[in-house]
């Protein structure tokens, strides 16, 4: 069975990766003499990131969620690559000085400490259209299934925006500092985390024309994993190897940021999480044998070190 979870995640990454590669071609133009070319050194900025390696975690659970209900893959390839951009803009604007100020991101320099704050910000900007131009050029491609294309967007938008990963995000930036509370602290991490896990199950939902008990349970699953997800970011920002993270730990108490480890300590921190964990497993009784990708995906999360 991790022969066969490994394999099959690799061929979702290489999905990605190939998707990727074709929506963002490496230009050559410092100043193009023709609409639709990105300028070179915009499009540098943005490879740098887009490019930096990562599990692939949204964009993966996209493509194996559309497999699971049996779906096209290939039509959610897109949306998949998007996903990843939409993500990947958020941890470069994450990282500038008026926000987290980090050094390091996967293993090396964060975005602005390698083009300067100004080109960071752009290239997050950058992504962040992108990523909706191309969904919409895919969405036009498939008019047969336009409207699941549409919905899929519109979840994508919702959960990484106003209301949802950017909601979170103002939230907890405007909570550095404060007493630990624990309405306040739900509602960070559902958004500023747990959003955009929910997001790639819910495209993916609309793309493969899933029914409403699908989409419950979906929910229910992303939701879960996203909470206990970002409880044990914040166990690893406490516990962690720095090394193995490729980040700086430690730097949660640093900005007072308010965290579940600092409402209601280790422990039971880490039982909220393993709690979360079986509720997203049992979520994905209703698709049975079909699931075993997302068990296993959800399990090797749990098990993460970095």
């Amino acid at each position: 069975m991790k022969h066969m979870y490994q394999a099959q995640y690799g061929r979702y990454v290489g999905m990605v990766e190939e998707t990727i590669a074709a929506l963002l071609p490496q230009t050559q133009e410092d100043c193009p003499k023709m609409g639709g070319v990105i300028p070179a050194h915009l499009c540098e900025t943005m490879r740098y990131s887009l490019l930096a390696g990562g599990k692939r975690v949204r964009p993966v659970l996209l493509l194996a969620a559309c497999e699971m209900l049996g779906g096209d893959v290939e039509e959610a390839r897109t949306a998949a690559a998007a996903l990843e951009m939409i993500h990947t803009y958020s941890l470069i604007h994450d990282d500038l000085p008026g926000m987290d100020d980090d050094d390091y991101r996967r293993g090396r320099l964060t975005n602005h400490k390698v083009y300067g704050v100004g080109h960071a910000i752009l290239a997050g900007d950058a992504l962040l259209n992108y990523a909706y131009e191309c969904m919409l050029q895919n969405a036009l491609a498939h008019p047969e299934h336009l409207e699941g294309h549409v919905m899929a967007m519109n979840a994508i938008a919702g959960r990484a925006g106003v209301s949802g990963m950017i909601a979170g995000q103002s939230l907890d930036l405007l909570s550095e500092h404060m007493e630990p509370d624990a309405d306040r602290l739900a509602y960070i991490h559902a958004h500023k985390t747990a959003d955009l896990l929910t997001a790639p199950l819910l495209a993916a939902a609309y793309i493969a024309g899933a029914d409403e008990e699908d989409f419950r349970a979906l929910t229910r699953f992303g939701m879960c994993v996203g909470l206990a997800f970002q409880i044990d970011d914040d166990l690893l920002d406490v516990q962690g190897d720095a090394q193995q993270m490729g980040k700086q730990t430690g730097m949660d108490a640093q900005r007072g940021k308010m965290t579940w480890p600092a409402l209601v300590g280790v422990e039971a921190s880490r039982e909220k999480s393993a709690y979360l964990w079986d509720q997203a497993e049992d979520a994905l009784a209703r698709f049975g044998e079909s699931a075993w990708f997302m068990r296993a995906y959800a399990e090797k999360l749990r098990m993460r070190k970095k």
